[in-house]
């Protein structure tokens, strides 16, 4: 397993916006949201990746696990910048 993929993500929204809080090891890491085609995660209140996407309020079928997979990527290397 890659360490980003210890990265937990807890759904607290599924649509309009569709968010997420990132969790590492018990500890709250991060903040994800898709809102009007426009797809972000945070790290410590920082933007560490964003895209837009072809959902609107939730993600397509087609596209959640490859933004959710690049998110904990951003914000696992933002963790080891400290």
């Amino acid at each position: 397993m890659k360490k980003y993929e210890k990265i937990e993500l807890e759904q607290t929204c599924g649509a309009c916006p569709e968010q997420y809080d990132a969790f590492f090891e018990g500890k709250e890491v991060g903040y994800l949201r898709l809102r009007h085609g426009y797809f972000r995660a945070e790290h410590n209140g920082k933007i560490v990746y964003d895209a837009n996407t072809i959902g609107d309020g939730m993600f397509d079928c087609d596209e959640r696990e490859k933004h959710l997979k690049k998110a904990k990527k951003a914000i696992y290397k933002s963790m080891m910048k400290g």
